[in-house]
């Protein structure tokens, strides 16, 4: 989309861009529909009301035609709203709402595209309302520069969510087995789960917290990290730019201590849906402090800090949790109210490109 074009409301562009994003996801949920066994999580197509997913699907298409006819009336380049018809009449070409579910289902390989459609719908309703109405930078827009290159990072690590998870899990389960206890494990399990809960907070904070500097400190692993620091604009979308080095190291060893100790299910699936959604929001273009909370959980301002493109935060604000770690540790920095002026890696060649190029770049870079 060129710049020069306008995005106020009446020029065509949000019911354009409505109309490509509903498209899109229409046609996800139609390919998901023909192709389950390939296409859906085993876990999540049990779930599923396919009724009222059908009736969903079936306004999710109407709507985005229309919007998408109303784009093209209003708007001098076409673009937006002929890609959002485009979607959308594919979609309904491969039998919109009453698609057929074909296919047998099966246990094998799978990619998880109800999972990312699931998580862009879940995110996207959660905090750009929130970024709209309580921005750090209300002149950042949501569609900023680089949301690409970050939608690609988030659209990896929820298509190949079954990849990550024998990448994080495995690992420990097979290197780590050796130390496990089944009589200890039992006790742990039968501890009540909000002390289970926050077991596994301290001690998967704590293990992230080292590994998380290591990265920063040990040469070969930061040409890894450093992808994540090449975000130059904080936002919600910014946090999923991550290498699947980075990823795969990190969430593997974080794990050990929780496959070793037994947590139960219940607790542990607690921790993810929390880790997924403040690991989230400590990159939202929010404005949000907290006050003396601030101090007891990484906020915003807290890890805005450990991206900002200043001398003085370089190397700070490790922990994604617990603050305190950083207190412990002698790498705390958050100077009052103040926010970062700039984000970005402060030294060495910036990275550029990109989801393919960014993660070619670690394994050809030196120093």
């Amino acid at each position: 989309m060129r710049q020069d074009e306008p995005t106020h409301i009446g020029s065509g562009w949000l019911s354009g861009t409505l109309s490509s994003a509903l498209g899109l996801l229409g046609l996800g949920a139609v390919l998901c529909f023909r192709y389950p066994a390939l296409l859906t999580m085993p876990e999540l197509r049990v779930l599923y009301p396919i009724p009222y997913v059908r009736a969903l699907l079936h306004v999710v298409l109407v709507t985005s035609f229309l919007l998408g006819v109303i784009s093209v009336c209003l708007r001098r380049r076409k673009t937006l709203g002929a890609m959002g018809i485009a979607l959308t009449l594919i979609a309904a070409l491969l039998g919109g709402s009453r698609v057929p579910v074909d296919g047998e289902i099966s246990g094998g390989p799978f990619l998880g595209v109800d999972w990312f459609l699931l998580n862009v719908i879940f995110y996207s309703a959660i905090f750009m309302p929130l970024e709209r109405f309580f921005a750090l930078r209300p002149e950042q827009p949501i569609f900023r520069r680089e949301w690409r290159t970050d939608l690609a990072y988030f659209g990896v690590s929820s298509l190949l969510v079954q990849v990550f998870t024998l990448l994080t899990l495995k690992p420990a389960m097979v290197l780590f087995d050796w130390a496990r206890s089944p009589a200890w494990a039992t006790e742990v399990a039968a501890l009540p789960a909000p002390l289970q809960f926050a077991a596994i907070l301290v001690l998967t904070d704590f293990t992230q917290y080292w590994v998380h500097r290591a990265f920063h400190r040990v040469p070969a692993l930061w040409r890894f990290h450093a992808v994540h620091h090449s975000a130059e604009t904080m936002d919600w979308l910014a946090g999923s730019r991550l290498h699947l080095v980075d990823v795969a190291v990190t969430r593997g060893l974080t794990y050990v201590p929780i496959y070793v100790l037994g947590f139960a299910e219940g607790p542990l699936f607690a921790y993810v849906a929390f880790v997924s959604i403040q690991a989230t929001f400590i990159h939202a273009n929010v404005r949000f402090t907290f006050g003396p909370l601030r101090w007891l959980l990484a906020t915003p301002q807290f890890h805005h800090w450990h991206h900002a493109a200043d001398p003085a935060a370089v190397d700070k604000n490790f922990a994604v949790h617990l603050p305190i770690l950083d207190r412990l540790f002698g790498s705390h920095h958050l100077p009052g109210d103040r926010w970062p002026a700039a984000y970005g890696v402060v030294a060495g060649p910036p990275l550029t490109g990109g989801y393919v190029t960014q993660f070619a770049q670690p394994f050809r870079r030196r120093g």
